[in-house]
């Protein structure tokens, strides 16, 4: 059978050139109707970035050619980096010259021009990111132009006469490509419609929405199917075997405005040691395959989250109440069954759908009044479910011990909250507290989702996994520069394996949270891939997403093929092979939906920290130094979690230069110098709500 993985044991087997194609239908003694179909198969070859033509008109593999495929991240200084689709590869650094107008979140292919440099050159773009922009229209003379807001696109856009839709100069507008750019080509767009500019946070969020092309709304096919579903719930196969697990005590532990409920958790003591239940909403029950509500959740890969609202990735119906694990009514559920011994090592697992009736739905704090506070209104309030607690803390202690001792990253940092009144406007924006309550619930899913992990690469099956790979080794010099300023360290050269001792023995010190940045920044980025190369963070060799399919869509994959493998018992060699070629589009996909849900998501707690503090212009204000550059210093303030730039320029006491060996910015003439973690006082003499930008001054 002619498909993608006979062209690629083609080349890999029977030659080391490119080939042309006459050659390739004669090396695999195709007829005239296969040689058509192999035609279509190496253009779709082509457009993946998985061969590559010669200016020849020669075939080869791409990474046979000098060739890779990865994503582009732009930086608003014109150049930007490629990271390689290829588990384990470093980044490459792309020069402006060399970007071939590749966009932030492109799916590139690139030439590397030195490898000992990690240079590359982009010279094909497989997959744009954007297809719309928001910017402001300038018209003059000489014509006009959009310039982006994203500050990471470093050109203009050009606008036709007839394509303005009305917009006067200066106004702001959503625009859609029309042209990207090349080396050869400007770029070019029509205006969709002209926005007013934000006069409040909500406004604000809606032109953020727009910025980043994300979906308001649901297509009505997909509406419709959610809608009918509500009505009428399918009852499943008949192979579809479900254990009856209401008459175990069930709760679901979320933070207080959570409306979506994916997992709930159960817990017993055991003969040796402990019996714990995940149960995770068994949203592929109701969203099969290619169907339209998995096609647009696909699309969407991810729900996104904002102060004032969610964005989700499957309608209301489903997330909020169909598949949301609510107490108190039967709910279907996909349930990992684990045993641990007293030390936290897991004995045993099973896999298996079930039916649940959570008893409560639980907070965060609510459990860490009764567990850590010892509140007595609470522990009378929740008494029937007291002793499932204890359990639960004292198997999330074990297995937090286990998972440091083999190597786990404990970064225990502080994430804002952004806290609004009636008008949504922000009244405060605070350090989200993680207690031991968010602890229980992510030592439990990190050990369902490894559980689930191992289960199926064991079986040979082909699934998603969740990758961190291990730090770039020149990053590492980096981090050893400027830990040694912070803490006491030998003069051997700093390996990724030393990161779990090095947060050890900070922990609870000034110094801690300026190292946790410090290191975290070195690291890569966690994503998705069809490849399982492990988790460095975690220090785990199997690990994916399951817990969460009702918001992430990389765990719904995971739900539909250990579906498979729990109904068929045999999974055919035709479908192992389906999936290899499916699945890593769909991890492409997932990762970039991921950063641009990350993205979207910082631009928002941005802008609300902007609105937040344009009434404080003026005012002296204390906090601490977080980041260090050339420009100046990144300062968060104590008082509220938020922060801003001393730019250099505003340094007038001096002439200011920065020390990259040492990560620190000191004064030419009066020797008076900053470093990271350092209290300051300084003045918010700006906020620039435009640019959602807070500068501060001495």
């Amino acid at each position: 059978m002619l498909n993608k993985e006979t062209i690629t044991a083609l080349f890999r087997e029977k030659t080391s050139r490119p080939l042309p194609f006459k050659e390739i239908v004669q090396l695999l003694g195709l007829s005239r109707p296969e040689a058509r179909a192999l035609k279509r198969l190496l253009r779709e070859m082509l457009r993946s970035g998985e061969i590559i033509i010669n200016r020849k008109g020669m075939y080869g593999p791409a990474e046979d050619m000098n060739l890779l495929v990865g994503y582009f991240e732009a930086h608003r200084d014109g150049y930007g980096f490629i990271l390689p689709e290829k588990p384990g590869e470093r980044d490459f650094f792309v020069p402006p010259q060399k970007t071939a107008g590749a966009m932030r979140g492109d799916r590139v292919m690139a030439r590397v021009e030195s490898w000992k440099k990690r240079e590359a050159r982009v010279i094909r773009v497989l997959e744009r990111a954007a297809a719309r922009i928001v910017g402001t229209i300038e018209i003059s003379r000489s014509g006009s132009f959009i310039k982006p807001k994203e500050r990471t696109i470093s050109f203009d856009l050009y606008v036709a006469p007839d394509d303005r839709k009305n917009a006067k100069n200066g106004d702001l507008v959503v625009a859609e490509i029309t042209v990207y750019p090349t080396d050869k080509r400007p770029a070019s767009a029509r205006v969709v419609k002209v926005v007013e500019r934000p006069q409040s946070p909500a406004d604000e969020v809606e032109l953020i929405i727009d910025e980043f092309s994300l979906p308001r709304r649901f297509p009505k096919q997909v509406s419709d199917a959610a809608k009918l579903l509500a009505v009428h719930p399918p009852a499943g196969p008949r192979h579809e075997r479900r254990k009856d697990l209401r008459q175990l005590a069930t709760v679901t532990i979320d933070g207080e405005r959570a409306k979506d409920f994916d997992d709930a958790v159960s817990i017993e003591r055991s003969g040796r040691g402990f019996r714990l239940w995940v149960h995770i909403a068994d949203v592929g029950h109701f969203v099969p395959w290619d169907s339209p509500l998995d096609n647009e959740a696909r699309s969407r890969g991810t729900s996104v989250y904002f102060p004032d609202r969610v964005i989700p990735m499957l309608p209301k119906e489903l997330s909020e109440e169909l598949c949301s694990l609510k107490p108190n009514v039967d709910r279907l559920a996909f349930t990992v069954e684990m045993d641990f011994d007293h030390a936290g090592k897991r004995i045993s697992e099973r896999f298996y759908q079930s039916l649940i009736n959570s008893n409560e739905r639980m907070t965060y704090t609510a459990v860490k009044k009764i567990l850590i506070d010892r509140d007595a209104e609470e522990m009378r309030r929740y008494a029937s479910l007291q002793p499932y607690f204890e359990l639960m803390k004292d198997l999330c202690t074990v297995l937090r011990n286990r998972r440091f001792r083999r190597g786990s990253l404990d970064f225990d940092l502080p994430e804002p909250e952004v806290l609004l009144d009636i008008q949504g406007v922000p009244e405060a924006i605070i350090r989200a507290e993680r207690n031991f309550a968010h602890m229980i619930i992510e030592e439990f899913m990190i050990a369902a989702n490894e559980a689930v992990a191992e289960h199926i690469e064991r079986l040979g099956i082909p699934s998603l996994y969740r990758i961190h790979e291990e730090p770039d080794p020149m990053k590492l010099d980096d981090v050893l520069r400027v830990v040694r300023q912070f803490a006491r360290m030998g003069g051997t050269p700093l390996k990724a394996k030393d990161f779990a001792g090095l947060l050890r023995s900070i922990k609870d010190t000034p110094q801690e949270e300026i190292i946790n940045y410090i290191v975290l920044r070195s690291l890569k980025q966690a994503r998705y891939s069809d490849s399982n190369v492990g988790h460095f963070g975690l220090a785990s060799m199997s690990y994916t997403h399951f817990t969460s399919p009702i918001r992430r869509y990389p765990d719904l994959v995971v739900h539909q093929i250990l579906r498979e493998i729990l109904t068929k018992k045999v999974i055919s060699d035709q479908r192992k092979k389906e999936l290899e070629t499916l699945l890593p589009d769909i991890a492409f996909l997932s990762s970039r939906r991921e950063r641009l849900a990350d993205d979207a998501e910082n631009t928002v707690i941005r802008a609300m920290r902007a609105w937040f503090m344009k009434d404080k212009v003026g005012e002296t204000v204390e906090g601490k130094i977080v980041g260090i550059s050339a420009y100046g210093l990144k300062i968060r303030l104590n008082e509220w979690y938020v922060e801003g730039f001393l730019h250099v320029s505003y340094m007038t006491d001096d002439f200011y230069q920065y020390n990259d060996r040492t990560m620190r910015l000191f004064g030419r003439h009066t020797g008076k110098s900053f470093k990271m973690g350092q209290e300051i006082t300084v003045r918010v003499d700006r906020v620039d709500l435009e640019e959602r930008e807070i500068i501060f001054g001495l």
